[in-house]
């Protein structure tokens, strides 16, 4: 992928999956492997071994990767392509749903 259409803070929607319609804010973001971190969504346990972190160890929940292809941003309250548009100088991403600028 050439330019990455999901950025770190974008409100997204899962569209495919096991937590499909889920709703989550993206917590980071891998270009390179084309995936996303998502608050509260693909949730997995890991069994964690005692550290000075954490005294306890044991099995705690945390988020998986997802693929960028399986989420898709939401603008206003609607689940929306995005796409670049230049503005003067400045490259812009817009969602195709209404043409508004996102960022």
């Amino acid at each position: 992928m050439s330019t990455f259409k999901i950025k770190k803070g974008d409100t997204v929607k899962v569209i495919a999956g096991k937590d499909k319609d889920k709703e989550g804010k993206v917590i980071s973001v891998n270009p390179k492997k084309g995936v996303v971190l998502v608050e509260g969504v693909n949730m997995i346990t890991k069994h964690t071994k005692p550290s000075m972190a954490n005294q306890q160890g044991g099995i705690v929940e945390k988020e998986a990767w997802l693929n960028a292809s399986n989420v898709m941003v939401m603008h206003e309250g609607k689940a929306t392509r995005v796409g670049f548009k230049m503005e003067g100088d400045k490259k812009v991403r817009f969602a195709k749903t209404t043409g508004k600028v996102i960022d």
